[in-house]
């Protein structure tokens, strides 16, 4: 059949979810047997989200092939338990320097480079780039930003255009927001029909509306909305809020979200979506009633986005081990030698975050330490692996100046220092070890026995390394070096076997972390700290 393009566009405030709805449809249209993909179009001009301050951002997701995605590209693989790639992300950035590129090269014969047709057409052929591989039924693509954004003009002015070429091959799907006004005791339509006339005006009817509100919208109030937004009465769908975002799919499918599609495509129906797996993993999020108690000690803990795929792989975890997960987010400036005992003992793990800077380091060491020697669960990733080694470093192997050449370039100890082939880089973006790469495990370690084989493929994000010059002395002292790459011998993984589970990674297990398969990592540590709290329970 013929890929079907499926456009999400959002109105009235951001922050909606479009890319939970975008995520839910393909999830329900996998489980019918369909191939599907998805992809996200960011209005801002950055090339990628790497530079950017997670407190404007969130989190840098990280694809296998190394490109630097917003968020939305987590949700879209924990969701559908598909790898994303570079073509299921792109900004305006992308596509206005690909457009300069052309230009620079003469591709345009000296015609005028304008945004209609050469920005639109560039746009389009990304969109199209990944139905054109003939691989996918579907292609879902959200459109970053709200309608009424001066910087998503172009990308609504292509799916106007698109919408006339593909015909019924393409649909749009508008989320907005029903707001519910307690002085009036009533929800109001009003802005949900502006932001679909915005749309229009902009000569996009969507076919489907998704009407995000706190409180339950009445049948007449819907058919009001479809009226006023010229859409049939049954596409205007209701998106509750629900206490957890897993719970959406099957909100969308009793609200016949995938059967609209289906029909409005002219695509057959294939089945009633298999959702067996997805359906026992709520069940046991819904019983899970005994606590497990994870502190995540990070400098961004203000903005819980920012460490988004690890709050979510623990909360996959502790689920699949019938826990409820207690996450409690602990500041790194505020950590100290007086108050970290008074922080941390109430927890049954720690996770030590990943970052970049010296801001809040010092009390990721004090932590650290304070784990290390009370033997709580702690689980470092990338810059919290490298703190493990420095914390090691200072108060075991007696390197009291012990430092990262990232915070200290002229530390006399350097035992995480700067990658060799990252030396003569000047350029920030998009330069650093990014994606999957081969890291070989220690049988006996406690990742090998987690992941349950020696060979694994996780992602990076990083320009430091641990200094292999210290290697001997660290293995000596009791952290070993249990996973390296196999062709370039970088450590990637220590741990000191002695503990009950301490262990850091350089690479980024969160990452390939989904709902249905759940990243082994996590669901060791979860593991151990259950073990040490019914320890503590049993004292």
């Amino acid at each position: 059949m013929d890929t079907k393009y499926i456009f999400v566009t959002g109105g009235v405030v951001s922050s909606l979810g479009k890319g939970i709805i975008s995520s839910s449809l393909a999830n329900l249209l996998i489980a019918r047997g369909y191939r599907v993909t998805i992809q996200k179009f960011d209005p801002y001009i950055n090339i990628d989200p790497g530079t950017l301050n997670p407190y404007e951002h969130g989190e840098c997701y990280v694809t296998v092939d190394g490109h630097e995605a917003d968020l939305d590209l987590g949700h879209y693989e924990r969701f559908t338990n598909i790898q994303t790639t570079r073509a299921n992300n792109v900004t305006t950035g992308r596509i206005y320097q690909s457009v300069i590129d052309k230009e620079r090269r003469g591709d345009y014969l000296g015609k005028t480079v304008q945004i209609v047709p050469h920005i639109t057409d560039e746009i389009k052929r990304n969109v199209k780039q990944l139905g054109n591989t003939g691989q996918f039924d579907f292609v879902i693509t959200e459109i970053g930003g709200v309608v009424g954004d001066i910087e998503s003009l172009p990308f609504l002015e292509a799916v106007r255009q698109l919408r006339w070429e593909l015909g019924r091959n393409s649909l749009c799907i508008h989320l907005t927001y029903v707001p519910y006004i307690a002085a009036a005791k009533e929800l109001k339509t009003k802005p949900t029909q502006h932001s679909v006339k915005k749309l229009q005006e902009l000569g996009i009817q969507p076919d489907i509306l998704v009407l995000r509100t706190e409180r339950d919208i009445t049948a007449e109030a819907r058919r009001k909305i479809a009226l006023f937004c010229n859409v049939a009465p049954d596409a205007a769908v209701q998106s509750i809020d629900v206490p957890s975002i897993y719970q959406v799919p099957i909100k969308m499918h009793e609200q016949h979200l995938d059967d609209l599609v289906l029909r409005l495509t002219d695509t057959p129906s294939k089945e009633e979506p298999q959702m067996g797996p997805w359906l026992r993993f709520l069940d046991k999020m819904a019983n899970a009633q005994k606590p497990v108690t994870i502190g995540l000690v990070g400098k961004y803990v203000e903005l819980q986005d920012a460490y988004k795929s690890i709050n979510e792989s623990l909360f996959q975890a502790a689920t699949y081990d019938d826990r409820r997960l207690d996450l409690r987010f602990i500041h790194s400036e505020k950590v100290n030698d007086s108050n970290v005992e008074e922080l941390l003992s109430p927890l049954d793990g720690v996770i030590i975050a990943p970052g970049f800077g010296q801001r809040g380091i010092e009390g990721k060491f004090v932590a650290l330490k304070w784990c290390r020697e009370h033997d709580v669960p702690t689980f470092g990733i990338c810059l919290g692996m490298q703190c493990m080694v420095i914390e090691f470093a200072r108060n075991v192997l007696g390197l009291h100046e012990a430092n990262s050449t990232e915070m200290n370039p002229t530390a006399p100890d350097n035992v995480i220092d700067l990658m060799e082939e990252q030396k003569s880089i000047s350029n920030m973006g998009g330069t650093m070890r990014l994606g999957a790469y081969e890291c070989r495990l220690d049988p006996d370690s406690t990742p090998a026995k987690a992941y349950g084989k020696t060979t694994v493929n996780e992602r990076h994000r990083h320009r430091f390394e641990f200094n292999d010059e210290y290697r001997t002395r660290f293995e000596e002292a009791g952290m070993k070096c249990v996973g390296e790459n196999p062709a370039t011998h970088l450590v990637e993984v220590v741990e000191i076997p002695g503990k009950r589970w301490f262990v850091g990674t350089q690479y980024h297990p969160e990452y390939s972390s989904t709902v249905l398969n759940p990243n082994p990592l996590f669901i060791s540590f979860i593991s151990a700290a259950i073990k040490y709290r019914e320890e503590k329970e049993g004292k």
